[in-house]
């Protein structure tokens, strides 16, 4: 039986590195809003494993909760003033808890996107 599992990663586009040292939350948002895991990112960018998998990964909704506004307060890019993005929030669902699901974000201090990706 396969395991699907859950992974995210942040580059910013603003500098054009990895998003390092970001703190990530993730919520099971089906029922109630539930905290499954904090992380900091990598110097890859990269949570340094899985955010979820096997039996824990299943079908619902999911929130991720990116700490944006800290991550270019700490960069020194951008003023101390309140910040046009603080936390980027991506809400989406698990249909298939046997694949593998990776959320990325690509962000900068005034915008951000993000897919499904592989």
């Amino acid at each position: 039986m396969k395991e699907g599992f859950l992974t995210t990663h942040v580059l910013d586009i603003y500098s054009g590195k990895p998003g390092s040292n970001i703190k990530v939350d993730l919520y099971n948002i089906t029922k109630k809003r539930k905290k499954i895991i904090t992380v900091i990112l990598n110097k890859e960018g990269r949570s340094s494993k899985p955010l979820t998998l096997g039996k824990n990964f299943n079908k619902g909704k999911y929130e991720l909760v990116f700490h944006i506004g800290n991550y270019y307060k700490k960069k020194s890019k951008i003023s101390k003033k309140i910040p046009f993005l603080d936390e980027v929030v991506i809400r989406f669902g698990i249909s298939n808890n046997k694949e593998h699901y990776h959320i990325p974000l690509l962000v900068s201090p005034w915008s951000y996107s993000t897919y499904r990706g592989s």
